[in-house]
């Protein structure tokens, strides 16, 4: 009779093959989090290290095992005592998951404190209104009309129309591409799941149209979808930064280099001018199928008017 296999062999060929024992997970290299929540746990002299690193994240990627001991006041071993109480391997292994997280790091980990707007609303006043002027001045200094006529063109002789966007603001700006498009009469659907949107690509045909809103234009699964949409003859109209992945996988490409104020609590300047464009776009749609559109709109504000028995005029174009 054959003899049963050793457990340890067996368990070796299940992870070879893949059936039997789950994967195992793909570390997460948060390692400012993991400084955070095993704060508690640290030795006194540990969370001095940790309060040095906390403080500045910059200063303990490119400093010493020394240097970070006596910026914290500690020892050496303490250094090292430290990095492995967190998970790490050591020192170097710290630092190099330090460095992964340093660019976001340093601008959500400033702690000083934020004046509150006087009477004039400053300074939030100027965070503001500053970054909503400076977004729409860099739309109109870099936008070209033209793109955005053809653009216009091509959805209003769309059969369809999908709204790719993908997180962050970019499923908020999705939507309200849908909202300023149907009123006219267009055919137009939002998509924000990264299935949804490879489902809604795999049936467009030639007479339909993609806009693709993403705010860096490296978004792998918006830039996947919009490739298989244009496989099947979509045409792909891209809102997006200049020169990125998606501009080189669409037809028209709509785009604004706007520079990011570094203050993580105001909202993403980028959000302004791609507002912008889009009131652009969907304005210049409804100008080319005029007269259809104003009796869309028409219908629109004569049954909201009439659900609601109210007299006053709502804004027009809502």
């Amino acid at each position: 009779m054959e003899s049963r296999s050793d457990p340890s062999e067996e368990g070796k060929r299940r992870r070879r093959s893949g059936r039997g024992v789950a994967a195992p997970s793909k570390p997460i290299p948060d390692i400012l989090s993991r400084v955070k929540d095993r704060y508690n746990d640290l030795r006194p002299a540990e969370r001095r290290v940790a309060d040095t690193v906390l403080a500045d994240v910059g200063f303990c990627v490119d400093a010493s095992n020394a240097d970070i001991a006596r910026q914290a006041g500690v020892s050496e071993p303490t250094v090292t005592r430290f990095c492995r109480a967190i998970g790490c391997e050591g020192v170097r292994d710290f630092k190099v998951k330090l460095a992964q997280s340093v660019v976001v790091g340093q601008l959500y980990l400033q702690t000083g404190p934020r004046p509150l707007p006087a009477e004039n609303g400053s300074p939030l006043w100027n965070v503001v209104f500053g970054e909503a002027r400076n977004a729409l001045d860099a739309v109109e200094r870099q936008l070209d009309p033209a793109l955005v006529v053809g653009a216009a063109e091509m959805i209003a002789a769309a059969h369809q129309v999908a709204v790719f966007g993908l997180g962050g603001s970019s499923t908020s700006l999705a939507s309200e591409t849908q909202n300023r498009l149907f009123r006219y009469g267009v055919v137009v659907s939002a998509q924000s799941d990264p299935y949804a949107m490879l489902m809604m690509a795999s049936t467009l045909k030639p007479n339909d149209v993609v806009i693709a809103i993403s705010a860096t234009g490296r978004t792998r699964e918006l830039v996947e979808a919009v490739e298989l949409a244009r496989h099947y003859g979509a045409h792909v109209i891209a809102i997006t930064a200049p020169d990125t992945d998606l501009t080189r996988a669409c037809d028209i490409a709509l785009t604004a280099e706007v520079p990011e104020y570094p203050d993580a609590l105001k909202p993403t300047a980028s959000r302004f001018a791609f507002l912008a464009i889009i009131d652009l776009v969907s304005v210049a749609v409804g100008y080319r199928l005029d007269p259809s559109a104003r009796e869309t709109l028409r219908r629109i504000k004569y049954n909201v008017l009439n659900h609601r028995k109210g007299r006053v005029l709502e804004p027009l174009g809502d």
